[in-house]
């Protein structure tokens, strides 16, 4: 197994997962172009998903706060609109 830095102290805990075919393979590519396991892998693509998904909320709620807080009515569609598009999709 290779490692690309320091084991974490935290207690890990095992999980099993099934991947569809296309996604195992994306993942054995990635791992043996960077010289890594597959599970070092995935563990790397789900930190960065989880540091996405959180960085996504915090734009949500600081645009939600900037909707609110707007006194112009052409800004505050604007933003409505914005935030629309973040919940909605385009």
């Amino acid at each position: 197994m290779v490692y690309n830095g320091a084991m974490p102290s935290a207690k890990s805990v095992r999980r099993s997962v099934t991947l569809p075919a296309p996604v195992a393979k994306q993942v054995q590519g990635i791992a043996k172009r960077r010289q890594l396991s597959d599970n070092r892998v995935l563990l790397d693509l789900i930190e960065l998903g989880i540091e996405a998904s959180r960085k996504k909320e915090e734009e949500f709620f600081e645009l939600a706060h900037r909707f609110r807080a707007s006194e112009d009515p052409a800004e505050a569609k604007k933003l409505g609109d914005e935030l629309g598009r973040m919940v909605f999709g385009e």
